[in-house]
């Protein structure tokens, strides 16, 4: 079927009949572009080549004359869209549905089907595009696509043309090129936003438990002077003192002890007598009375107590006064040789 050629008084009733038909007044999402050179339309979103379709341009050539059957080229614009909701095949006579459906490649058959989006030229190259009826729509004789074929218009298949007619608004571009169909831009690789990392949970310290305080013993109360505190401390350093043990001298034998005043009588050992337990008191001095059982002799005698008499020192005093006992008998016995001298 050919592309009719309208009179100037029909072109204004066409274009209102393909206003009430669109059904479409979204602003174009894409761009179609027909390589003539490879019979195929390329259908592009923002540059970047979506989909191919296999299409057929005029088997007459290239060109914008009227009555040429010929295939514009250059820059056009979807100015109208007509049959939205129709099934595939269905056959619109006049840009209008007569109720038919076909099957592809049905024999005998030319007709406009499925959809028909309606061309306008921009550029004088292509400016009688409108006038002359240059659409893109389906066709049955889909066994020709691939090839140069058509009156004029370019066609696609019963399917393709639904597809392509879904996915461009009015007002979308539309190139018809005599070279390759282009490869577009390379779509963008998907970025890939970074992922956060998680934020670290706090962690809970429990602080340490308190250690308890043990409380001191308390000081035992009242006054303390001086002079009782420095007794105390005395009295804890200082070591018990052991009970006194008498010194015996030891009868000593000479040329003369056969004379009765040579002869001394030789004390008795005293029993052991056991000391008794006196609280250690600062300079105090306790009188010890000893007895003899045999001899009834009885000799007393004063001890300090504490460490004002130490021990070292008493032992060393019991020392002088054995001295001063020899030295006695020594002149005693000097005497008694000189006596001797004389008679």
């Amino acid at each position: 079927m050919t592309c009719a050629r309208p009179g100037i008084a029909r072109l204004g009733l066409a274009l209102a009949a393909g206003a009430l038909l669109s059904h479409c007044t979204s602003a174009p999402k894409s761009e179609v572009v027909v390589s003539v050179k490879d019979q195929r339309m390329g259908l592009y979103e923002e540059g970047v080549l979506k989909k191919q379709y296999v299409v057929s341009t005029s088997k007459f050539g290239l060109g914008d004359q009227p009555n040429s059957y010929r295939t514009p080229v250059g820059k056009h614009e979807i100015i109208a869209k007509i049959g939205k909701g129709l099934p595939a095949g269905a056959v619109l006579k006049s840009r209008s549905w007569n109720g038919e459906v076909l099957k592809p490649n049905a024999p005998g058959r030319d007709p406009i089907v499925s959809r028909i989006l309606w061309l306008r030229g921009l550029e004088s190259s292509n400016r009688n595009a409108m006038r002359r009826y240059i659409y893109i729509h389906g066709t049955t004789e889909e066994n020709r696509l691939g090839q140069p074929a058509s009156y004029g218009c370019i066609r696609m298949g019963m399917k393709d043309v639904v597809e392509v007619f879904d996915g461009v608004g009015i007002g979308a571009k539309v190139v018809v090129t005599k070279d390759h169909l282009p490869h577009g831009k390379k779509a963008d690789e998907p970025k890939v936003e970074p992922v956060a990392e998680p934020a670290a949970a706090p962690v809970h310290v429990t602080p340490p438990a308190a250690t308890p305080q043990i409380a001191a013993a308390p000081a035992p109360s009242g006054p303390q002077t001086p002079e009782k505190a420095a007794a105390l401390a005395a009295a804890a350093a200082a070591p018990v003192p052991a009970a006194p043990i008498p010194l015996v001298e030891e009868p000593k034998s000479s040329l003369f002890s056969f004379l009765p005043w040579s002869r001394k009588a030789k004390p008795a050992e005293a029993a052991p007598i056991q000391a008794p337990v006196i609280a250690p008191q600062p300079d105090a001095k306790v009188k010890v009375s000893v007895t003899n059982k045999k001899s009834g002799l009885k000799t007393d005698g004063v001890h300090q107590i504490g460490p004002i008499a130490p021990e070292p020192i008493a032992k060393g005093k019991g020392k002088k006064d054995r001295v001063e006992k020899v030295s006695s008998a020594t002149s005693t016995l000097t005497r008694l040789l000189g006596l001797n001298a004389h008679s």
